[in-house]
């Protein structure tokens, strides 16, 4: 586990160790049942009492970028609010275009030297702020294999919110 965590804070190039990781995604059906999470890893292991659910706000469309904004927003202005710490490092389940639009978050609040990283499915490319062309990790990477565990816990829990709320909204208009 510490490996992983090492080996991390190497490819991004980060200051410190990434011990508190905070991975967001988000899940809607053309804009319909929107809904967001954040799932926390302390020592690469998930603190499930930490994840947090976001029902979108403030997007009526079906615009990714702009849900990802939301909750990302939302997340760090209560930390800021009640003056709680921040994470080591924020994982953001998408590719270059959801990193700036969360970076974009973070700096509208002030938050500057927060590391952030995005994961994009498919060819599990690494986007990074300080990195100029995507990072791609050996499949048997102990730092891959870690963001892919916390970016699919976040999919797994934003999908399991998703549904409930889908299932809830079907029931009412019967």
């Amino acid at each position: 586990r510490l490996e992983s965590i090492q080996e991390l804070q190497k490819v991004l190039e980060l200051k410190n160790l990434p011990n508190r990781i905070e991975g967001f995604d988000i899940s809607n059906i053309s804009g319909l049942f929107a809904v967001g999470s954040m799932v926390v890893f302390e020592n690469a292991e998930p603190v499930k009492t930490e994840y947090r659910k976001f029902k979108i706000k403030t997007v009526k469309c079906s615009d990714d970028y702009l849900m990802m904004k939301e909750i990302v927003n939302r997340r760090y202005r209560r930390l800021q609010d009640q003056g709680s710490p921040l994470p080591d490092l924020v994982l953001i389940d998408g590719g270059k275009g959801h990193l700036r639009i969360a970076k974009e978050a973070l700096e509208d609040l002030g938050i500057t030297n927060l590391p952030i990283m995005a994961l994009a499915k498919g060819e599990e490319e690494i986007y990074a702020p300080n990195i100029n062309s995507p990072l791609i990790l050996g499949r048997n990477s102990k730092a891959l294999l870690l963001v892919q565990y916390i970016r699919d816990e976040a999919h797994r829990f934003t999908i399991q919110y998703h549904k409930i709320l889908r299932k809830k909204g079907m029931s009412e208009s019967e």
